[in-house]
């Protein structure tokens, strides 16, 4: 299968699981803000890995959440993707965005300083 093809499969399948995702009614799932982040199929479309963001709610039960509902969301999944097979689906945490809040509130909290006149002038004789 072609790069490009296996690029906008994946695409198609994020897209589709966040509208899925909100269909869901578990609420491990629906209270827990989830965002698909990334969707990574092989070459053969036989498995997926989902990548997924919480923006709060215990990372366990979300996870468990998503593995008693994934039968549901391939099912949902086949329907409104038109592809032979479709993957079967394992779901992987995706610290990325809370790891960019982090660094973003460090870089906020950074207190910087203007130079000293005087100091300057200092090293620029020396």
């Amino acid at each position: 299968m072609a790069k490009y093809r296996q690029g906008r499969i994946n695409e198609e399948m994020q897209k589709e699981l966040m509208a899925i995702l909100r269909r869901v009614k578990d609420p491990r799932i629906s209270d827990a803000f989830l965002t698909v982040t990334a969707a990574d199929c092989t070459a053969d479309l036989k498995y997926a890995k989902i990548y997924y963001s919480a923006l709060r709610g215990d990372a366990k039960e979300i996870a468990k959440g998503l593995k008693a509902a994934s039968g549901f969301i391939r099912r949902e999944l086949a329907r409104s993707l038109n592809l032979r097979m479709t993957p079967e689906l394992t779901f992987i945490a995706d610290s990325s965005i809370t790891y960019g809040a982090h660094i973003s509130s460090i870089l906020n909290n950074l207190e910087i300083s203007e130079p000293d006149p005087e100091e300057t002038d200092g090293d620029e004789n020396a």
